[in-house]
């Protein structure tokens, strides 16, 4: 079993043991579809550590999305459960960028495209495929296209 998995599944038996309603509810979520991933597919397998954090990526997500939706909607309570739960996922994911550490990863990857030929906005697709691996698991995709847009349009 990977390293994260079974720090989830030690983190939902402390949180089962605390009567910690959220965290426990939260946890079981996240393993369930850890699991689900896992028997997807033609045979049943076992997930990386890399695999399991980005279906905890994916559940984090969710939870943004459904908190946005709920909060649009005017049901407050859920908005909060589901920010709630997005930030007990939060301890099980990488530190975050901030703007000014991608806007940093965003310029060098840009350069280092430029240098390979790729010019204005079609250079997207070059400097995506530089700058996603620098990136990986520590910044929103649609938040680094959109850094990368905004570079390329300054020039």
């Amino acid at each position: 079993m990977t390293t994260l998995k079974s720090r989830l599944q030690d983190d939902l038996t402390a949180a089962i043991k605390k009567r910690d309603e959220l965290r426990s509810a939260t946890l079981r979520m996240t393993l369930a579809a850890i699991t689900k991933e896992e028997v997807a597919g033609k045979s049943a397998r076992e997930l990386t550590d890399d695999e399991v954090q980005s279906v905890i990526t994916r559940e984090a997500k969710k939870r943004r999305e459904a908190a946005e939706a709920f909060a649009g909607g005017g049901r407050t309570e859920q908005a909060d459960r589901e920010r709630a739960e997005g930030e007990v996922l939060a301890d099980y994911l990488p530190k975050q960028l901030t703007d000014e550490e991608l806007d940093a990863l965003v310029g060098e990857a840009v350069a280092e495209a430029q240098a390979g030929g790729a010019e204005g906005p079609r250079a997207m697709g070059a400097v995506m495929k530089i700058v996603n691996p620098k990136v990986a698991g520590r910044a929103e995709g649609g938040r680094v296209a959109a850094a990368v847009k905004k570079r390329l349009a300054e020039g």
